[in-house]
């Protein structure tokens, strides 16, 4: 069966057309950051059905957001990594994202995946707060590793990491949702055996610090 379509000229139907059936943009959230196996995906995804998931990833290759490469190396896995194209979806993600952060979260929300916390990060940063903050700081998160970069008033978040961070993290999205937005203090989180901080330990605060507010948080999807 054809995809249905608005059939309408407006820029806004035609994007529509194009990545808004279901679960597509979460999907595109969860490459924003870099190249996933189809395994990984549906790890995150905790919800789509695998046909579900196998169909978005057409979709997204025929309208040229995304391809299928094999890594070299060791196993040489198969993995969907978004093109060009599909990465000028980033403004309209966190776009998104901070509306949503302005509508009520779920009776029993379930915990962000690695990459929507990361996306979050990028959608509730404000550079005023980060004015003269320059730090690096890895965050291991299960499986997954980013490395947040703070650069005076700048912020990138990537799984590439470049060198050494100054300081390194390594929890989980529930428990830094709950440090940064949700008031659960440092030493607190250290306490409880769910926070482990190595590295400049200044510049662990100094990210907390740019980040940490009691305001609800935004999803990332």
């Amino acid at each position: 069966m054809s995809k249905r379509s608005y059939d309408d000229s407006c820029g806004i139907a035609r994007a529509l057309d194009l990545v808004g059936d279901r679960w597509t943009l979460l999907v595109v959230r969860e490459l924003l950051l870099g190249p996933k196996r189809y395994t990984d995906l549906q790890a995150a995804l905790r919800r789509i059905a695998p046909d579900v998931l196998a169909q978005r990833l057409r979709d997204l290759e025929a309208g040229g957001l995304a391809e299928r490469v094999e890594l070299t190396g060791p196993g040489r896995a198969r993995v969907y990594r978004l093109t060009d194209h599909g990465r000028d979806l980033q403004p309209v993600l966190l776009a998104l994202g901070r509306f949503g952060s302005r509508l009520p979260l779920p009776d029993h929300p379930e915990e962000l995946s690695p990459d929507a916390f990361a996306v979050a990060l990028l959608t509730v940063f404000q550079p005023a707060r980060a004015a003269d903050v320059t730090v690096r700081v890895g965050l291991s998160l299960g499986v997954e590793r980013f490395l947040v970069a703070l650069d005076d008033g700048q912020l990138a978040v990537s799984r590439e990491a470049d060198g050494e961070p100054d300081a390194s993290l390594e929890t989980t999205p529930g428990v830094l949702t709950q440090l940064l937005w949700h008031g659960l203090p440092l030493a607190d989180a250290e306490a409880s055996g769910k926070l482990r901080i190595s590295g400049d330990r200044r510049a662990a605060e100094a990210f907390v610090g740019v980040f940490a507010t009691r305001l609800t948080p935004p999803t990332a999807g």
